[in-house]
């Protein structure tokens, strides 16, 4: 499993189809943003005197992201998109 550092965040995108007049539009390609799931979270960020702020997520949330943000990475079979907290826009409740 991938542990993130600092504020940075492991999100699974949830993937959806959505039906157009017959054609299936797989993922959301057309969006600006996506729906994840958060698998993992780090530590947090360091302020200049040292202190540490924790993250606002944690695991098992469920977040909208901006759709082009992070990286994508491979932990064996399974896809994660790896984020910095701040590309986080929301937790969806």
């Amino acid at each position: 499993m991938l542990k993130p550092l600092g504020d940075r965040v492991v999100l699974k995108i949830e993937e959806k189809e959505e039906k157009v007049g017959g054609f299936v539009i797989a993922g959301n390609s057309h969006a600006a943003t996506k729906t994840a799931a958060v698998i993992a979270v780090g530590q947090g960020v360091r302020t200049l005197t040292g202190e540490l702020v924790a993250p606002s997520v944690k695991a098992g949330d469920k977040v909208l992201v901006e759709s082009h943000a992070g990286v994508e990475v491979k932990d064996g079979e399974e896809t994660y998109l790896l984020v910095s907290e701040a590309n986080i826009l929301a937790i969806v409740e």
